[in-house]
């Protein structure tokens, strides 16, 4: 594999797409920890909550993998950032505007399409590294996901509390537009006319790839664990715990925090000190726990501790999952490969949610939680089952 060169950036450059990643994630995760609580206020059972939290990731399932074939394709990345911000800010904007469980539905189906462009952006940021770098590129733009969706969910119980459930939706619409003007600077390579556009082959052999393929499976299922908890259900759990707007923007700190700081060091440091095998042992071995004992826990501070714990484990996979995802390929199928790799976890992403909605009708919010343990504990049997990598940990290290 040839090594793919960093292009010429500057601080500013890396500084400029931080901020536009951080925006850009405000947007999608503002009203997120009071969806599920505002679905219930407008009229919603846990089933249909299940179908608007899974629209999310169903829609991403379609169209991640088309856009990540039409990013390389056109040679560009920059576009697709810039439609991610304006359907982030659409989606808001519905959501502020029109009420009913419809345009609910609706808008959070918009945001989908907001979050399937994330493929763009990282390519695009692992552009601005050598190949080598890979891992240290995701750790960064995986830290910079989740302190934006810190900031936005960390904001939403204040807002609700203070100015009601719609100021929730025009914050992350705020966010959006002021992301989208400063997208307009972003530096992206010129790839040049020289370069082949992707072929038909080229989408198949990135689908044929055994370690994409099994690196996808395991995500799907921490994926359903994410959008099962705090993405999902968690929120309802701690309000029938007692918390209100406030205490949810706590839980959200709780989870979030040790979540960024797992994400910024798992590819730069723990990984490569540990190996790639015992950090996803870890990870999903311990996110199962603290998900299957939320039923448990019968005091709002239980669940806030917990939950710190949660963050951290849930924190140790995903990055490491993201780099591992696009490291067998070429740059140019980066995106077709990162597209794809979306796509499939996407299924995690509505699955999940979608899932516990139906079993959490039947047998209460204890349902789901105990099926995302089950996934969790999927994915440790399937990583121990694994074959093990000889150089383990000496590939952890060159990222």
């Amino acid at each position: 594999m040839q090594n793919n060169p960093a292009i010429p950036t500057t601080r500013t450059d890396h500084r400029l797409f931080m901020a536009v990643t951080l925006l850009y994630w405000v947007s999608l995760y503002t009203y997120v920890p009071i969806l599920t609580p505002y679905l219930e206020s407008i009229g919603s059972d846990y089933a249909f909550a299940g179908v608007v939290l899974g629209s999310y990731g169903f829609v991403q399932l379609i169209i991640r993998l088309p856009l990540g074939v039409t990013s390389d394709r056109l040679r560009r990345r920059k576009p697709f950032i810039m439609l991610g911000l304006l359907t982030g800010t659409l989606s808001c904007l519905m959501f502020a505007v029109f009420s009913g469980l419809g345009w609910a539905l609706a808008a959070r189906a918009i945001s989908g399409i907001c979050a399937s462009t994330w493929v763009a952006f990282t390519v695009l940021y692992a552009a601005y590294f050598a190949q080598h770098q890979t891992a240290q590129a995701m750790s960064r733009v995986t830290f910079m996901s989740v302190a934006g969706q810190l900031i936005g969910m960390g904001i939403s119980g204040y807002f609700a509390d203070q100015w009601g459930w719609n100021s929730t939706f025009w914050a992350g619409a705020a966010a959006g537009v002021i992301g989208l003007a400063l997208a307009i600077r972003i530096k992206e390579p010129k790839e040049g006319i020289a370069r082949e556009p992707i072929r038909l082959s080229d989408v198949r052999h990135v689908m044929r790839e055994p370690k994409l393929r099994k690196i996808s499976v395991l995500s799907i299922l921490a994926h359903s664990v994410l959008f099962i908890t705090m993405f999902g259900f968690t929120p309802s759990q701690a309000i029938s715990l007692g918390a209100d707007a406030a205490d949810l923007s706590l839980l959200v700190f709780a989870f979030m925090i040790p979540h960024g700081l797992a994400s910024l060091i798992t590819g730069q440091w723990f990984a490569p000190r540990f190996g790639r095998r015992f950090t996803l042992l870890l990870g999903f071995l311990g996110s199962g726990l603290c998900t299957a004992c939320i039923p448990l826990l019968t005091s709002l501070d239980a669940l806030i501790v917990t939950q710190m714990f949660n963050g951290w484990f849930q924190g140790l996979h995903i990055p490491l999952l993201l780099a591992m995802s696009i490291e067998p390929f070429e740059t140019k199928l980066r995106a077709t490969a990162m597209g794809f790799y979306q796509a499939i976890y996407s299924a995690g992403m509505f699955a999940g949610p979608f899932l516990a909605g139906w079993i959490n009708a039947v047998y209460g919010l204890s349902g789901g939680f105990y099926l995302a343990g089950v996934f969790a504990l999927a994915a440790v049997l399937s990583v121990s089952w694994g074959p093990r990598r000889k150089h383990d940990r000496s590939a952890s290290a060159s990222g």
